[in-house]
Protein backbone atom coordinates (compact mmCIF):
# COMPACT_ATOMS: atom_id res chain seq x y z
CA UNK A 1 0.00 0.00 0.00
CA UNK A 2 1.02 3.45 -0.97
CA UNK A 3 2.11 5.66 2.21
CA UNK A 4 0.31 8.64 3.36
CA UNK A 5 0.00 12.01 1.21
CA UNK A 6 2.37 13.54 3.82
CA UNK A 7 5.05 10.98 3.22
CA UNK A 8 6.09 11.99 0.28
CA UNK A 9 8.84 14.28 -1.22
CA UNK A 10 8.55 16.06 -4.85
CA UNK A 11 11.48 16.08 -7.14
CA UNK A 12 10.68 17.19 -10.52
CA UNK A 13 12.56 18.78 -14.03
CA UNK A 14 9.56 21.55 -14.93
CA UNK A 15 8.29 19.33 -17.21
CA UNK A 16 6.89 16.13 -15.15
CA UNK A 17 7.64 15.39 -11.44
CA UNK A 18 7.97 12.18 -9.45
CA UNK A 19 7.07 11.19 -5.30
CA UNK A 20 9.58 9.52 -3.52
CA UNK A 21 8.08 8.02 -0.32
CA UNK A 22 9.99 7.91 2.68
CA UNK A 23 10.90 4.64 2.27
CA UNK A 24 12.46 5.16 -0.71
CA UNK A 25 10.41 4.10 -3.39
CA UNK A 26 9.23 6.16 -6.07
CA UNK A 27 5.14 5.45 -6.16
CA UNK A 28 4.30 8.37 -8.90
CA UNK A 29 5.93 9.48 -12.43
CA UNK A 30 4.48 10.61 -15.78
CA UNK A 31 6.51 10.48 -18.64
CA UNK A 32 7.44 12.85 -20.75
CA UNK A 33 5.06 15.36 -19.05
CA UNK A 34 2.85 15.77 -16.36
CA UNK A 35 -0.12 14.60 -17.79
CA UNK A 36 1.41 12.04 -19.82
CA UNK A 37 0.41 8.23 -18.42
CA UNK A 38 1.95 6.95 -15.42
CA UNK A 39 5.06 4.43 -15.64
CA UNK A 40 4.90 4.08 -11.57
CA UNK A 41 1.24 4.22 -10.75
CA UNK A 42 1.93 2.00 -7.23
CA UNK A 43 0.36 5.53 -5.68
CA UNK A 44 -2.80 4.77 -6.66
CA UNK A 45 -2.65 0.80 -6.36
CA UNK A 46 -0.20 -1.34 -5.82
CA UNK A 47 3.63 -2.47 -6.24
CA UNK A 48 2.16 -4.22 -9.05
CA UNK A 49 1.25 -1.39 -11.10
CA UNK A 50 4.51 0.19 -10.93
CA UNK A 51 7.17 1.79 -8.39
CA UNK A 52 11.08 2.15 -7.65
CA UNK A 53 12.28 1.79 -4.39
CA UNK A 54 16.03 1.82 -3.26
CA UNK A 55 16.68 1.20 0.18
CA UNK A 56 18.53 -0.92 2.83
CA UNK A 57 17.88 -4.76 2.04
CA UNK A 58 15.36 -6.62 4.30
CA UNK A 59 14.33 -10.24 4.63
CA UNK A 60 11.74 -11.44 1.53
CA UNK A 61 8.46 -10.44 2.88
CA UNK A 62 9.26 -7.57 5.08
CA UNK A 63 8.40 -3.93 4.82
CA UNK A 64 11.85 -1.73 3.47
CA UNK A 65 11.81 0.72 6.45
CA UNK A 66 11.51 4.49 6.49
CA UNK A 67 14.42 6.66 6.03
CA UNK A 68 15.57 7.64 9.95
CA UNK A 69 15.73 11.31 8.28
CA UNK A 70 15.78 13.37 5.01
CA UNK A 71 15.71 16.44 3.71
CA UNK A 72 16.15 18.68 0.65
CA UNK A 73 19.82 19.88 -0.06
CA UNK A 74 19.60 23.80 1.07
CA UNK A 75 17.31 25.75 -1.02
CA UNK A 76 16.75 22.78 -3.56
CA UNK A 77 14.88 20.35 -5.39
CA UNK A 78 17.46 17.35 -4.09
CA UNK A 79 16.19 15.24 -1.82
CA UNK A 80 18.66 12.97 0.58
CA UNK A 81 17.49 10.14 2.48
CA UNK A 82 19.47 8.67 5.11
CA UNK A 83 18.78 5.14 6.92
CA UNK A 84 20.56 4.46 9.97
CA UNK A 85 20.77 0.84 10.29
CA UNK A 86 22.44 -2.03 12.60
CA UNK A 87 25.63 -2.04 10.37
CA UNK A 88 26.10 1.57 9.32
CA UNK A 89 24.49 4.30 7.90
CA UNK A 90 23.40 4.91 4.07
CA UNK A 91 21.98 8.19 1.98
CA UNK A 92 19.90 8.01 -1.31
CA UNK A 93 19.93 11.58 -3.14
CA UNK A 94 17.69 11.92 -5.54
CA UNK A 95 16.42 14.53 -8.28
CA UNK A 96 15.65 15.13 -11.31
CA UNK A 97 18.16 17.69 -13.56
CA UNK A 98 16.43 20.69 -15.37
CA UNK A 99 15.86 18.95 -18.76
CA UNK A 100 18.60 19.60 -21.51
CA UNK A 101 17.01 16.32 -23.53
CA UNK A 102 15.91 12.78 -22.28
CA UNK A 103 13.93 13.45 -18.88
CA UNK A 104 15.74 11.51 -15.94
CA UNK A 105 15.34 10.65 -12.66
CA UNK A 106 18.89 10.22 -10.94
CA UNK A 107 19.33 8.53 -7.80
CA UNK A 108 22.95 8.38 -6.31
CA UNK A 109 23.54 5.48 -3.51
CA UNK A 110 26.62 6.49 -1.02
CA UNK A 111 27.96 4.66 2.04
CA UNK A 112 27.99 7.18 5.08
CA UNK A 113 29.32 4.71 7.91
CA UNK A 114 29.74 1.11 8.63
CA UNK A 115 28.31 -1.22 5.75
CA UNK A 116 24.89 -1.29 4.31
CA UNK A 117 22.99 -4.06 1.85
CA UNK A 118 20.89 -1.85 -0.67
CA UNK A 119 19.04 -3.44 -2.81
CA UNK A 120 17.23 -1.34 -5.92
CA UNK A 121 13.68 -2.97 -7.24
CA UNK A 122 12.46 -1.17 -10.83
CA UNK A 123 9.05 -2.34 -11.79
CA UNK A 124 8.33 -0.39 -14.49
CA UNK A 125 4.70 -0.65 -15.86
CA UNK A 126 3.33 1.37 -18.27
CA UNK A 127 -0.35 3.27 -19.25
CA UNK A 128 -0.72 3.66 -15.56
CA UNK A 129 0.31 0.10 -15.16
CA UNK A 130 -1.83 -1.39 -17.38
CA UNK A 131 1.18 -2.43 -19.71
CA UNK A 132 4.08 -4.64 -18.97
CA UNK A 133 6.77 -3.58 -21.00
CA UNK A 134 9.28 -5.78 -23.01
CA UNK A 135 12.17 -5.63 -21.12
CA UNK A 136 16.09 -6.10 -22.92
CA UNK A 137 19.82 -5.58 -22.60
CA UNK A 138 21.41 -3.44 -25.07
CA UNK A 139 24.90 -3.65 -24.51
CA UNK A 140 24.86 -2.43 -20.89
CA UNK A 141 22.07 -0.94 -20.76
CA UNK A 142 18.38 -2.00 -19.92
CA UNK A 143 15.26 -0.94 -21.45
CA UNK A 144 11.99 -1.30 -21.17
CA UNK A 145 9.49 -0.82 -24.31
CA UNK A 146 5.65 -0.87 -24.42
CA UNK A 147 4.22 0.83 -27.70
CA UNK A 148 5.44 4.78 -28.16
CA UNK A 149 7.40 4.49 -24.86
CA UNK A 150 11.14 3.39 -23.93
CA UNK A 151 12.72 3.77 -20.43
CA UNK A 152 16.07 2.90 -20.10
CA UNK A 153 18.56 2.46 -16.96
CA UNK A 154 21.86 2.95 -16.45
CA UNK A 155 24.10 2.01 -13.72
CA UNK A 156 27.29 1.06 -12.48
CA UNK A 157 25.89 -1.78 -10.25
CA UNK A 158 25.13 -5.50 -11.98
CA UNK A 159 20.94 -6.33 -12.35
CA UNK A 160 18.97 -9.13 -12.92
CA UNK A 161 15.76 -9.65 -13.67
CA UNK A 162 13.04 -11.89 -11.52
CA UNK A 163 9.13 -11.00 -11.26
CA UNK A 164 9.01 -9.09 -14.20
CA UNK A 165 10.96 -6.76 -12.16
CA UNK A 166 14.75 -5.39 -12.45
CA UNK A 167 17.49 -5.99 -9.09
CA UNK A 168 20.06 -4.70 -8.13
CA UNK A 169 21.70 -6.09 -4.58
CA UNK A 170 25.03 -4.26 -3.63
CA UNK A 171 26.51 -3.18 -0.33
CA UNK A 172 27.96 0.80 0.02
CA UNK A 173 30.78 1.55 2.76
CA UNK A 174 32.36 5.53 3.46
CA UNK A 175 33.32 7.04 0.13
CA UNK A 176 31.05 4.75 -2.27
CA UNK A 177 29.26 6.10 -4.52
CA UNK A 178 26.76 3.52 -6.96
CA UNK A 179 24.51 5.26 -9.69
CA UNK A 180 21.38 4.32 -11.27
CA UNK A 181 19.59 7.07 -14.02
CA UNK A 182 16.22 6.34 -15.82
CA UNK A 183 15.70 8.18 -18.71
CA UNK A 184 12.63 8.35 -21.31
CA UNK A 185 12.56 8.49 -25.27
CA UNK A 186 10.29 7.64 -27.45
CA UNK A 187 10.74 4.12 -28.42
CA UNK A 188 11.14 4.77 -32.25
CA UNK A 189 14.17 7.16 -31.73
CA UNK A 190 17.71 6.27 -31.01
CA UNK A 191 18.63 5.38 -27.24
CA UNK A 192 19.35 8.37 -25.31
CA UNK A 193 22.69 9.35 -24.47
CA UNK A 194 24.39 7.96 -21.46
CA UNK A 195 24.01 10.13 -18.16
CA UNK A 196 26.67 11.88 -16.23
CA UNK A 197 24.85 11.70 -12.94
CA UNK A 198 27.80 13.16 -10.57
CA UNK A 199 27.92 16.22 -13.12
CA UNK A 200 24.17 16.16 -13.60
CA UNK A 201 23.64 16.69 -9.53
CA UNK A 202 25.98 19.49 -9.35
CA UNK A 203 24.29 21.28 -12.51
CA UNK A 204 20.75 20.72 -11.12
CA UNK A 205 22.39 22.49 -7.34
CA UNK A 206 23.73 25.22 -9.20
CA UNK A 207 19.83 25.29 -10.93
CA UNK A 208 18.07 26.21 -8.08
CA UNK A 209 20.22 28.63 -6.09
CA UNK A 210 20.80 31.09 -8.92
CA UNK A 211 16.87 30.60 -8.96
CA UNK A 212 16.44 31.07 -5.32
CA UNK A 213 19.02 33.73 -5.33
CA UNK A 214 16.25 36.09 -7.33
CA UNK A 215 13.33 36.38 -4.40
CA UNK A 216 12.78 39.34 -2.74
CA UNK A 217 11.19 38.16 0.17
CA UNK A 218 13.67 38.43 3.65
CA UNK A 219 10.98 38.60 6.10
CA UNK A 220 10.42 36.22 8.58
CA UNK A 221 9.40 32.50 7.83
CA UNK A 222 11.33 32.74 4.63
CA UNK A 223 12.44 29.21 4.99
CA UNK A 224 8.98 28.64 4.40
CA UNK A 225 8.20 30.86 1.37
CA UNK A 226 11.25 29.91 -0.68
CA UNK A 227 9.66 26.28 -0.12
CA UNK A 228 6.91 27.11 -1.49
CA UNK A 229 7.93 28.91 -4.42
CA UNK A 230 10.35 26.00 -5.66
CA UNK A 231 7.33 24.14 -5.18
CA UNK A 232 5.10 26.44 -7.84
CA UNK A 233 8.68 26.73 -10.26
CA UNK A 234 8.56 22.99 -9.95
CA UNK A 235 4.85 22.45 -10.97
CA UNK A 236 5.44 25.15 -13.77
CA UNK A 237 5.75 23.57 -17.63
CA UNK A 238 8.93 25.34 -18.86
CA UNK A 239 8.60 24.70 -22.52
CA UNK A 240 4.87 27.08 -22.27
CA UNK A 241 5.13 28.52 -19.29
CA UNK A 242 1.88 26.39 -17.85
CA UNK A 243 1.37 25.69 -14.52
CA UNK A 244 -0.52 22.71 -13.74
CA UNK A 245 -2.81 22.51 -10.19
CA UNK A 246 -0.70 19.63 -8.90
CA UNK A 247 1.42 16.90 -10.40
CA UNK A 248 -0.91 14.19 -9.64
CA UNK A 249 -4.51 12.86 -9.90
CA UNK A 250 -7.17 10.88 -7.97
CA UNK A 251 -5.43 11.74 -4.16
CA UNK A 252 -8.63 11.87 -2.64
CA UNK A 253 -10.46 14.63 -0.81
CA UNK A 254 -12.13 12.00 0.84
CA UNK A 255 -10.40 9.30 1.54
CA UNK A 256 -12.41 5.95 0.63
CA UNK A 257 -14.58 8.12 -1.68
CA UNK A 258 -15.52 9.59 -4.84
CA UNK A 259 -14.11 13.21 -4.51
CA UNK A 260 -11.30 12.04 -6.41
CA UNK A 261 -9.84 14.34 -9.44
CA UNK A 262 -7.14 14.92 -11.88
CA UNK A 263 -5.10 18.18 -11.16
CA UNK A 264 -2.07 17.84 -13.87
CA UNK A 265 -4.11 20.80 -15.89
CA UNK A 266 -3.23 24.84 -16.13
CA UNK A 267 -6.65 26.04 -14.57
CA UNK A 268 -6.51 29.88 -15.04
CA UNK A 269 -7.47 30.99 -11.89
CA UNK A 270 -4.55 28.98 -9.80
CA UNK A 271 -2.36 30.18 -12.32
CA UNK A 272 -3.31 33.23 -12.37
CA UNK A 273 -2.51 33.57 -8.45
CA UNK A 274 0.24 31.59 -8.60
CA UNK A 275 1.70 34.63 -11.22
CA UNK A 276 0.83 36.90 -8.33
CA UNK A 277 2.93 35.61 -5.36
CA UNK A 278 5.49 35.08 -8.06
CA UNK A 279 5.35 38.72 -9.37
CA UNK A 280 5.68 39.64 -5.72
CA UNK A 281 8.34 37.53 -4.97
CA UNK A 282 10.44 39.02 -8.08
CA UNK A 283 10.11 36.63 -10.82
CA UNK A 284 9.00 37.88 -13.35
CA UNK A 285 10.60 36.07 -16.04
CA UNK A 286 7.87 33.09 -14.93
CA UNK A 287 5.15 35.33 -15.18
CA UNK A 288 6.13 36.94 -18.43
CA UNK A 289 6.08 33.27 -19.90
CA UNK A 290 2.61 32.13 -18.15
CA UNK A 291 0.91 35.14 -19.91
CA UNK A 292 2.56 34.79 -23.01
CA UNK A 293 1.01 30.85 -22.11
CA UNK A 294 -2.56 32.68 -21.41
CA UNK A 295 -2.10 34.44 -24.49
CA UNK A 296 -1.84 31.32 -26.93
CA UNK A 297 -4.35 29.12 -24.85
CA UNK A 298 -7.13 31.64 -25.02
CA UNK A 299 -6.15 32.95 -28.47
CA UNK A 300 -8.86 35.05 -31.07
CA UNK A 301 -11.64 33.33 -28.58
CA UNK A 302 -11.90 34.87 -25.79
CA UNK A 303 -16.14 34.55 -25.80
CA UNK A 304 -15.00 30.40 -25.16
CA UNK A 305 -12.82 30.97 -22.28
CA UNK A 306 -11.85 27.63 -20.61
CA UNK A 307 -11.57 27.34 -16.84
CA UNK A 308 -8.50 25.39 -17.90
CA UNK A 309 -6.19 24.05 -20.39
CA UNK A 310 -3.56 21.52 -21.13
CA UNK A 311 -0.16 22.60 -19.99
CA UNK A 312 0.02 23.07 -23.96
CA UNK A 313 -3.12 25.02 -24.07
CA UNK A 314 -4.96 22.09 -25.07
CA UNK A 315 -8.42 22.75 -24.78
CA UNK A 316 -9.95 18.95 -24.80
CA UNK A 317 -8.90 16.70 -21.48
CA UNK A 318 -11.77 14.93 -21.61
CA UNK A 319 -12.82 12.83 -18.42
CA UNK A 320 -11.88 9.34 -18.48
CA UNK A 321 -11.97 6.32 -15.44
CA UNK A 322 -9.01 3.88 -15.09
CA UNK A 323 -11.02 1.05 -13.59
CA UNK A 324 -8.06 -1.32 -13.24
CA UNK A 325 -6.52 1.00 -10.80
CA UNK A 326 -7.99 0.55 -6.98
CA UNK A 327 -7.49 3.98 -6.05
CA UNK A 328 -5.49 5.22 -3.43
CA UNK A 329 -6.21 3.20 -0.11
CA UNK A 330 -9.56 1.93 -1.78
CA UNK A 331 -10.72 5.81 -3.18
CA UNK A 332 -12.12 5.35 -6.29
CA UNK A 333 -12.68 6.08 -9.53
CA UNK A 334 -8.85 7.13 -10.58
CA UNK A 335 -9.79 9.65 -12.96
CA UNK A 336 -7.73 11.34 -15.87
CA UNK A 337 -9.03 14.13 -17.80
CA UNK A 338 -11.35 16.52 -15.87
CA UNK A 339 -15.15 16.94 -17.50
CA UNK A 340 -14.91 20.64 -15.57
CA UNK A 341 -13.12 22.11 -18.50
CA UNK A 342 -16.00 23.30 -20.02
CA UNK A 343 -17.79 24.17 -17.29
CA UNK A 344 -19.17 28.44 -17.23
CA UNK A 345 -17.10 29.75 -13.94
CA UNK A 346 -17.67 33.72 -14.15
CA UNK A 347 -15.00 34.34 -11.09
CA UNK A 348 -11.96 33.37 -14.12
CA UNK A 349 -12.31 36.64 -15.52
CA UNK A 350 -11.45 38.21 -12.46
CA UNK A 351 -8.94 36.41 -11.81
CA UNK A 352 -7.15 36.76 -15.21
CA UNK A 353 -8.05 40.45 -15.36
CA UNK A 354 -6.12 41.17 -12.23
CA UNK A 355 -3.21 38.90 -13.20
CA UNK A 356 -3.00 41.15 -16.10
CA UNK A 357 -3.14 44.22 -13.86
CA UNK A 358 -0.60 43.24 -11.03
CA UNK A 359 1.46 42.27 -14.13
CA UNK A 360 1.38 45.97 -15.47
CA UNK A 361 1.78 47.82 -12.31
CA UNK A 362 5.17 45.77 -11.42
CA UNK A 363 6.66 46.60 -14.07
CA UNK A 364 5.89 43.82 -16.48
CA UNK A 365 6.73 44.83 -20.24
CA UNK A 366 3.82 45.94 -21.97
CA UNK A 367 2.17 43.22 -24.25
CA UNK A 368 -0.57 44.66 -26.56
CA UNK A 369 -2.78 41.89 -27.44
CA UNK A 370 -3.03 41.45 -23.61
CA UNK A 371 -4.66 44.68 -23.62
CA UNK A 372 -6.99 43.35 -25.96
CA UNK A 373 -7.79 40.10 -24.48
CA UNK A 374 -8.79 42.54 -21.43
CA UNK A 375 -11.34 44.45 -23.13
CA UNK A 376 -12.79 41.12 -24.94
CA UNK A 377 -12.85 39.83 -21.57
CA UNK A 378 -14.76 42.57 -20.06
CA UNK A 379 -17.25 42.67 -23.27
CA UNK A 380 -18.09 39.12 -22.58
CA UNK A 381 -19.47 40.11 -19.22
CA UNK A 382 -21.07 42.72 -20.02
CA UNK A 383 -23.61 40.19 -21.59
CA UNK A 384 -23.03 37.60 -19.26
CA UNK A 385 -22.22 38.77 -15.48
CA UNK A 386 -25.83 38.38 -14.19
CA UNK A 387 -26.04 34.30 -15.89
CA UNK A 388 -26.28 31.52 -12.79
CA UNK A 389 -22.54 29.59 -13.39
CA UNK A 390 -20.90 26.32 -11.63
CA UNK A 391 -18.40 28.62 -9.33
CA UNK A 392 -15.30 28.49 -7.86
CA UNK A 393 -15.59 24.92 -6.33
CA UNK A 394 -16.53 23.46 -9.73
CA UNK A 395 -19.80 21.88 -7.98
CA UNK A 396 -21.85 19.26 -10.41
CA UNK A 397 -24.82 20.10 -8.87
CA UNK A 398 -26.96 22.81 -10.86
CA UNK A 399 -25.53 26.33 -11.71
CA UNK A 400 -26.49 29.07 -9.53
CA UNK A 401 -25.69 32.60 -8.77
CA UNK A 402 -23.01 32.61 -6.57
CA UNK A 403 -21.60 35.87 -4.95
CA UNK A 404 -18.10 35.07 -5.37
CA UNK A 405 -18.39 34.85 -8.87
CA UNK A 406 -20.27 38.14 -9.36
CA UNK A 407 -17.18 39.32 -6.91
CA UNK A 408 -15.06 38.65 -9.28
CA UNK A 409 -16.55 39.86 -12.25
CA UNK A 410 -16.78 43.15 -10.43
CA UNK A 411 -12.91 42.89 -10.56
CA UNK A 412 -12.32 42.50 -13.82
CA UNK A 413 -14.23 45.65 -14.32
CA UNK A 414 -12.87 47.59 -11.91
CA UNK A 415 -9.51 46.57 -12.60
CA UNK A 416 -9.93 47.30 -16.29
CA UNK A 417 -11.59 50.56 -15.28
CA UNK A 418 -8.21 51.46 -13.65
CA UNK A 419 -6.01 50.75 -16.67
CA UNK A 420 -8.32 53.18 -18.94
CA UNK A 421 -7.95 55.76 -16.17
CA UNK A 422 -4.06 55.59 -16.07
CA UNK A 423 -4.11 55.68 -19.82
CA UNK A 424 -2.60 52.38 -20.62
CA UNK A 425 -5.73 51.46 -22.79
CA UNK A 426 -8.41 53.30 -24.43
CA UNK A 427 -12.14 52.14 -23.64
CA UNK A 428 -15.76 53.27 -22.64
CA UNK A 429 -15.13 54.26 -18.85
CA UNK A 430 -18.50 56.05 -18.21
CA UNK A 431 -20.08 52.69 -19.57
CA UNK A 432 -17.59 50.31 -17.45
CA UNK A 433 -18.26 52.61 -14.48
CA UNK A 434 -21.37 51.94 -14.65
CA UNK A 435 -21.77 48.81 -15.09
CA UNK A 436 -19.20 47.95 -11.95
CA UNK A 437 -21.67 49.96 -10.00
CA UNK A 438 -24.39 47.93 -10.69
CA UNK A 439 -22.57 44.86 -10.06
CA UNK A 440 -21.48 45.82 -6.89
CA UNK A 441 -25.19 47.20 -6.04
CA UNK A 442 -26.59 43.38 -7.00
CA UNK A 443 -24.07 41.43 -5.00
CA UNK A 444 -25.01 43.45 -2.14
CA UNK A 445 -28.85 43.83 -2.72
CA UNK A 446 -28.97 39.92 -3.18
CA UNK A 447 -25.70 37.97 -1.92
CA UNK A 448 -26.21 39.38 1.83
CA UNK A 449 -28.12 38.24 4.63
CA UNK A 450 -28.99 41.29 6.55
CA UNK A 451 -30.55 39.30 9.58
CA UNK A 452 -27.29 37.06 10.20
CA UNK A 453 -25.05 39.83 8.86
CA UNK A 454 -23.34 37.92 6.69
CA UNK A 455 -23.05 37.30 2.61
CA UNK A 456 -24.33 34.17 1.63
CA UNK A 457 -22.99 31.78 -0.88
CA UNK A 458 -25.53 32.35 -3.83
CA UNK A 459 -28.37 34.69 -4.12
CA UNK A 460 -31.23 33.56 -2.05
CA UNK A 461 -29.48 31.13 -0.23
CA UNK A 462 -28.59 31.12 3.57
CA UNK A 463 -25.57 28.92 2.62
CA UNK A 464 -21.72 30.18 3.64
CA UNK A 465 -18.73 29.85 1.60
CA UNK A 466 -15.28 29.92 2.36
CA UNK A 467 -14.99 32.15 -1.09
CA UNK A 468 -16.47 34.72 0.53
CA UNK A 469 -13.16 35.66 2.68
CA UNK A 470 -11.95 37.24 -0.78
CA UNK A 471 -14.25 40.11 -0.31
CA UNK A 472 -11.65 42.66 1.18
CA UNK A 473 -8.84 40.98 -0.17
CA UNK A 474 -10.24 42.24 -3.54
CA UNK A 475 -11.29 45.39 -2.30
CA UNK A 476 -15.16 44.84 -3.21
CA UNK A 477 -15.59 46.38 0.03
CA UNK A 478 -12.87 48.09 2.94
CA UNK A 479 -12.09 45.47 6.21
CA UNK A 480 -13.62 47.92 8.50
CA UNK A 481 -16.98 47.37 6.66
CA UNK A 482 -19.82 45.83 9.13
CA UNK A 483 -20.43 43.08 6.52
CA UNK A 484 -16.83 41.75 6.06
CA UNK A 485 -16.62 41.78 9.62
CA UNK A 486 -20.02 39.92 10.22
CA UNK A 487 -18.95 37.19 7.11
CA UNK A 488 -15.27 36.67 8.93
CA UNK A 489 -17.09 35.84 11.85
CA UNK A 490 -20.00 34.02 10.36
CA UNK A 491 -17.67 31.53 8.66
CA UNK A 492 -15.27 31.55 11.78
CA UNK A 493 -17.84 29.84 13.54
CA UNK A 494 -20.03 27.89 10.94
CA UNK A 495 -16.58 26.98 8.43
CA UNK A 496 -14.48 26.48 10.99
CA UNK A 497 -12.87 22.82 12.39
CA UNK A 498 -12.43 22.34 15.91
CA UNK A 499 -8.99 23.35 15.09
CA UNK A 500 -9.45 26.61 13.41
CA UNK A 501 -9.58 25.37 9.73
CA UNK A 502 -11.76 26.43 7.16
CA UNK A 503 -14.19 24.28 4.91
CA UNK A 504 -14.98 25.80 1.83
CA UNK A 505 -18.58 25.22 2.02
CA UNK A 506 -21.31 22.79 4.16
CA UNK A 507 -21.16 19.47 2.23
CA UNK A 508 -23.60 18.25 4.56
CA UNK A 509 -26.36 20.39 3.83
CA UNK A 510 -30.20 21.28 3.98
CA UNK A 511 -29.81 21.64 -0.08
CA UNK A 512 -28.05 17.81 -0.93
CA UNK A 513 -27.76 18.75 -4.58
CA UNK A 514 -25.15 22.40 -3.68
CA UNK A 515 -22.13 20.11 -5.15
CA UNK A 516 -23.63 16.98 -6.68
CA UNK A 517 -21.48 14.17 -4.97
CA UNK A 518 -21.89 12.38 -2.02
CA UNK A 519 -19.17 12.26 1.08
CA UNK A 520 -17.66 14.98 2.76
CA UNK A 521 -14.11 16.35 2.98
CA UNK A 522 -11.42 18.13 4.77
CA UNK A 523 -10.35 21.57 5.63
CA UNK A 524 -9.47 23.54 2.49
CA UNK A 525 -5.82 25.10 3.30
CA UNK A 526 -6.55 27.87 1.09
CA UNK A 527 -9.16 29.24 2.32
CA UNK A 528 -7.92 28.49 6.52
CA UNK A 529 -5.05 31.00 4.59
CA UNK A 530 -7.59 33.46 3.43
CA UNK A 531 -9.05 34.05 6.97
CA UNK A 532 -5.73 34.58 8.53
CA UNK A 533 -5.48 37.03 5.74
CA UNK A 534 -8.67 38.57 6.70
CA UNK A 535 -7.96 38.29 10.41
CA UNK A 536 -4.89 40.64 9.90
CA UNK A 537 -6.58 43.23 7.85
CA UNK A 538 -9.43 44.04 10.58
CA UNK A 539 -6.56 44.04 13.19
CA UNK A 540 -6.88 40.87 15.04
CA UNK A 541 -3.01 40.05 13.78
CA UNK A 542 -2.01 38.21 16.59
CA UNK A 543 -4.59 35.79 16.05
CA UNK A 544 -3.98 35.89 12.15
CA UNK A 545 -0.06 35.20 13.11
CA UNK A 546 -1.56 32.01 15.10
CA UNK A 547 -3.64 30.52 12.79
CA UNK A 548 -0.65 30.86 10.24
CA UNK A 549 1.84 28.90 12.39
CA UNK A 550 -1.09 25.93 12.91
CA UNK A 551 -1.07 26.13 8.73
CA UNK A 552 2.36 25.71 8.68
CA UNK A 553 2.63 22.79 11.12
CA UNK A 554 0.65 21.04 8.96
CA UNK A 555 3.21 20.70 6.29
CA UNK A 556 5.41 18.10 6.50
CA UNK A 557 8.81 17.77 7.29
CA UNK A 558 9.63 18.84 3.66
CA UNK A 559 7.48 22.10 3.92
CA UNK A 560 4.75 20.34 1.22
CA UNK A 561 1.09 20.54 1.66
CA UNK A 562 -1.89 18.63 -0.11
CA UNK A 563 -5.19 20.21 -1.40
CA UNK A 564 -6.83 20.05 2.03
CA UNK A 565 -6.46 19.02 6.00
CA UNK A 566 -9.00 16.47 7.20
CA UNK A 567 -9.51 16.85 10.84
CA UNK A 568 -10.94 13.29 11.61
CA UNK A 569 -7.74 11.40 10.44
CA UNK A 570 -5.00 14.37 11.24
CA UNK A 571 -3.75 13.76 7.92
CA UNK A 572 -3.35 15.78 4.55
CA UNK A 573 -6.00 14.46 1.67
CA UNK A 574 -6.22 15.63 -1.66
CA UNK A 575 -3.76 16.27 -4.65
CA UNK A 576 0.03 16.47 -3.33
CA UNK A 577 1.75 18.88 -3.53
CA UNK A 578 -1.11 21.63 -4.32
CA UNK A 579 -0.11 25.09 -5.85
CA UNK A 580 -3.38 26.23 -4.52
CA UNK A 581 -2.08 25.62 -0.74
CA UNK A 582 1.42 27.06 -1.37
CA UNK A 583 0.31 30.02 -3.02
CA UNK A 584 -1.81 31.82 -0.10
CA UNK A 585 1.03 30.57 2.36
CA UNK A 586 3.06 32.55 0.13
CA UNK A 587 0.52 35.62 0.19
CA UNK A 588 -0.32 35.30 4.01
CA UNK A 589 3.34 35.27 4.79
CA UNK A 590 4.08 38.91 2.94
CA UNK A 591 0.61 40.83 4.13
CA UNK A 592 1.47 39.21 7.74
CA UNK A 593 5.06 40.77 7.57
CA UNK A 594 3.45 44.14 5.95
CA UNK A 595 1.15 44.74 8.91
CA UNK A 596 3.78 43.89 11.30
CA UNK A 597 2.79 40.61 13.17
CA UNK A 598 6.30 39.35 13.38
CA UNK A 599 7.38 42.31 15.35
CA UNK A 600 7.97 42.27 19.46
Amino acid sequence: MAGRIEDYALIGDMQTAALVCRDGTVDWLCLPRFDSPAVFAGLLGTDQHGFWRIGPAVPEGEKTPDATRRHYRGESLVLESEWDTGSGTARVVDFMPPRDGAPQVIRIVEGVSGRVAMRSSLRMRFSYGQVVPWVQQVGDRTVAVAGPDSVWLDTDVETYGEDLTTYSDFTVSPGDRYCFTISWEPSHKPQPSLPDPQGSLTATEDFWREWVEQCTYSGPYREAVIRSLITLKALTYGPTGGIVAAPTTSLPEDIGGVRNWDYRFTWLRDAAITLSSLLRTGYREEARAWREWLLRAVAGDPENLQIMYGIAGERELGENMLHWLPGYEGSSPVRIGNGAAHQLQLDVYGEVTEALHLGHMTGLARNDYASVLQLKLIRYLEKHWMEPDEGIWEVRGPRRHFVHSKVMAWVAVDRTVKLIESGEIEGPLEELKELRDEIHYDVCEKGYDRERNTFTQSYGSRELDASLLLIPQMGFLPPDDKRVIGTIEAIQRELSTEDGFVLRYPTSSVDENLDGLPGDEGAFLACSFWLADDLAMIGRVQEARRLFEKLLALRNDLGLLAEEWDPRRQRQVGNFPQAFSHVPLIDTALRLTACGAFEG
